[in-house]
């Protein structure tokens, strides 16, 4: 069993920067992608940033230039570095890790709070 456990997260004013950081752990897993989701209240969920285990990186348009993510394949670890924050990036941040272990899985952290006000 893998398990992904975030960290970071809280409230900050619109202009400003936080910091997420997720870990994998378990044992005899392989990392192939790694990513932060986010859901806004009365929206689907949705992809902010992924990371592959390569270090290709994706982002959604409307975090382009203000969000990075990164990878740290020694650690299992990733972060996201949100800056430039916006009311509008107000949403629960899930992180999510497409990991073999014993085959392909899609693993879910339990989410944390992001809040944004303007």
């Amino acid at each position: 069993q893998v398990h992904l456990v975030e960290s970071g997260g809280g409230l900050v004013q619109a202009g400003g920067s936080l910091r997420l950081s997720c870990a994998a752990s378990g044992s005899g897993f392989s990392i192939n992608t790694m990513g932060w989701y986010r859901q806004a209240p009365g929206k689907q969920r949705e992809l902010v940033a992924a990371i592959t285990s390569g270090n290709n990186t994706n982002y959604a348009d409307s975090v382009k230039g203000r969000f990075t993510i990164s990878m740290d394949n020694a650690k299992n670890t990733i972060d996201l570095q949100m800056n430039s924050l916006k009311p509008e990036d107000t949403a629960v941040y899930y992180c999510n890790g497409h990991i073999y272990n014993w085959g392909w899985y899609n693993y879910w952290g339990q989410g944390t709070q992001v809040t944004v006000s303007s």
